[in-house]
C-alpha cells in the first residue's frame, strides 16, 4: 500500500498499514451496527402501526386478529433470520 507524499507514491509502513486495516474494520462494524439499527426502526414502526390490532375494541374478528398476531411475531423474530440486517423484501412477512 502506498501514500502520495509531494505527489511521490510512498510505500505505507507496517503500523500504517495496520492502523488502516484496524479503521477499515472498525468503519465495518460501524456501517452494519448502523443498518442494523436502521432495520429495527422500520420493524418498530410496523410494530407500531399495527398496535391497534391487538387492543380489545378493535373491530377485528378473532380470526382476522390471530393473523395480526402472528404478523407481528414474525416482525419480532427478524432479528434472528438468517439475512439480518440485510433483509431482502422477500424476508420481510407480509401483512395480513
Amino acid at each position: 500500500m502506498y501514500k502520495n507524499v509531494d505527489g511521490i507514491n510512498v510505500a505505507l509502513t507496517a503500523e500504517e498499514e495496520k492502523a488502516l486495516e484496524d479503521q477499515r474494520k472498525i468503519d465495518i462494524v460501524t456501517s452494519l451496527e448502523m443498518k442494523n439499527e436502521e432495520k429495527r426502526e422500520e420493524r418498530n414502526g410496523l410494530l407500531a402501526a399495527s398496535d391497534w390490532t391487538q387492543s380489545n375494541d378493535s373491530p377485528l374478528t378473532d380470526e382476522v386478529k390471530a393473523s395480526w398476531v402472528t404478523y407481528r411475531t414474525a416482525l419480532r423474530n427478524l432479528p434472528n433470520h438468517s439475512n439480518w440486517p440485510n433483509l431482502e423484501d422477500s424476508d420481510w412477512p407480509t401483512k395480513p
